[in-house]
Formats: structure tokens, C-alpha cells, sequence
């Protein structure tokens, strides 16, 4: 069972992710096919579910990581096509910085970092769910 707070915080973050997916979605239209099980983009309720892209994050307690606790990035896309490894980089390079960008405007002043923690990015720093 999760705590309230929690779970406010993991919705704010989806939140988050659901803006930058439609972005990714935007920028990268057309440029790989779709895998035939997906569902076009905007027609499900749930952005993870269609399109190109899935972005998002786990929690991680950081267990053997530099950076310690936080939430690894992932992103996912729903394609047969090969994507090189230049590309898979540059995107994720593309997500984290919109990730900076989009934690403080939903989160001022709670520090948050997206970092590079070893083969994935993280986002780290002060994860507290707020006043008690």
C-alpha cells in the first residue's frame, strides 16, 4: 500500500512523462514504423499504451549506484525497426533535458537532478513527498 503523498508525487511525475512523450511523439512522427500490435497515438486513454513512445520511470533504491536512490529513465519504443545506437543516444540525451525543464515546473524547489548513473538516467536528489 502506498502512501497518499506517494502517490501524488508518482502522479505529477506522469504527468511529466505524458508531456514528454507527446513531444518525442511530435518530433519523431513518421520517421519509424509502428510495431503492428500498437495502437496509433491518442487512441488509448493511457499515452504508455500507443504511439511510438513509452517514457517513464522506476524507482530504484539505489543499491551499488553512485547516485543512490532515485527513479531510473526508461524509454521504450514500440517499433521493428532497428534504431541505432547514435539515435537511441541522442534521444535519450532529448529526454533528460526536457526531464530538467519539466520537474521544475512541476516540482519548484525540491532539487531534483536528472543524471547519467552508470548505462541509464536517473532522477535524483530530494525526492521528499512534502510537509507532514
Amino acid at each position: 500500500m502506498k502512501h497518499p503523498k506517494a502517490i501524488g508525487w508518482e502522479d505529477k511525475l506522469k504527468s511529466v512523462f505524458d508531456r514528454i512523450d507527446d513531444r518525442l511523439e511530435e518530433r519523431y512522427e513518421g520517421r519509424y514504423p509502428l510495431h503492428p500490435n500498437r495502437p496509433p497515438r491518442g487512441t488509448t486513454a493511457n499515452r504508455e499504451m500507443d504511439g511510438l513512445f513509452n517514457v517513464g520511470a522506476a524507482f530504484t533504491a539505489g543499491y551499488g549506484s553512485e547516485l543512490g536512490r532515485g527513479y531510473v529513465v526508461e524509454i521504450r519504443m514500440a517499433t521493428p525497426a532497428r534504431i541505432p545506437p547514435a539515435v537511441r543516444e541522442k534521444i535519450e540525451e532529448e529526454v533528460a533535458g526536457m526531464l530538467d525543464e519539466e520537474l521544475a515546473r512541476e516540482f519548484p524547489g525540491q532539487a531534483l537532478k536528472v543524471s547519467r548513473d552508470g548505462p541509464v538516467y536517473k532522477i535524483h536528489g530530494n525526492l521528499s513527498l512534502g510537509e507532514k
